[in-house]
């Protein structure tokens, strides 16, 4: 599904990734982990196409995006979905027009095809009901399963999670990594989950890479990781290296 060939990214002298390859198969999740500045964020900016790679190339369903027309991209965001942090919600919307509002943007569908697929979507993520309701009124859990929710719309290939459950208490934390895992099990969905957060690293993904200084040090299932002689790796998972984005 998403295949990195010597991909390198850098800003004027600062050197963020330094000739990165990598195969992500379709359906799998997988965990990128790293301390902060690695590269974590700039990573995900690059799959959809918010940086462009210093060298190298990205093949997303077998599409090299950085030959794409804007028609291609615009074709190409419709397969790919980022879950924000923040969720990213249009505050002065409510939860129907937002999870509407990519469908109204990007596809033909009429009025009542769109309800429809608003009304699925916010049952798939435990919120039917909460239509009518604005931004304010929900709680983080709840903004980040709207998030979810509208990034389901269109139906993506592929998820890339930016710190799905960072601030979250740990009761809200499961229960988005119990809806990342179902979206997982029944969507088949690829997923690329970037978080500090190990629990969440650990229930929800199938294999680990480590960033470190612009190289992928580690690579493996979670048992794997959690056994890693690379002092780094340790320090880092035992939360002597400090996480972020």
């Amino acid at each position: 599904m998403i295949e990195l060939k010597n991909l390198s990214k850098s800003f004027n002298s600062l050197i963020i990734l330094s000739d990165i390859n990598l195969t992500i198969n379709n359906g799998e999740s997988l965990a990128i982990i790293g301390p902060s500045g690695c590269g974590k964020s700039t990573l995900l900016r690059l799959l959809i196409g918010l940086e462009k790679p210093t060298a190298g190339a990205i093949f997303i369903d077998q599409q090299d995006i950085g030959r794409l027309s804007d028609e291609g991209w615009l074709n190409l965001r419709k397969k790919v979905g980022m879950i924000f942090q923040s969720a990213a919600l249009f505050d002065s919307l409510n939860v129907f027009e937002n999870v509407a509002f990519a469908l109204r943007e990007h596809t033909r569908l009429s009025a009542r095809e769109i309800a429809k697929t608003v009304k699925e979507k916010l049952a798939l993520v435990e919120l039917a009901g909460t239509d009518l309701l604005m931004p304010a009124e929900l709680s983080g859990g709840m903004r980040r399963r709207v998030g979810i929710a509208r990034t389901l719309a269109l139906n993506p290939k592929v998820i890339l999670y930016d710190e799905p459950t960072t601030g979250l208490d740990p009761i809200t934390s499961v229960m988005i990594e119990d809806l990342m895992i179902k979206l997982g099990r029944e969507l088949k969905v690829t997923a690329i989950v970037v978080t500090h957060v190990m629990q969440t690293v650990y229930r929800t993904t199938q294999r680990i890479l480590m960033l470190h200084h612009g190289k992928f040090i580690e690579t493996g299932a979670p048992e794997e990781t959690r056994r890693s002689k690379n002092p780094i790796v340790q320090q880092f998972i035992t939360g002597g290296l400090k996480g972020g984005s």
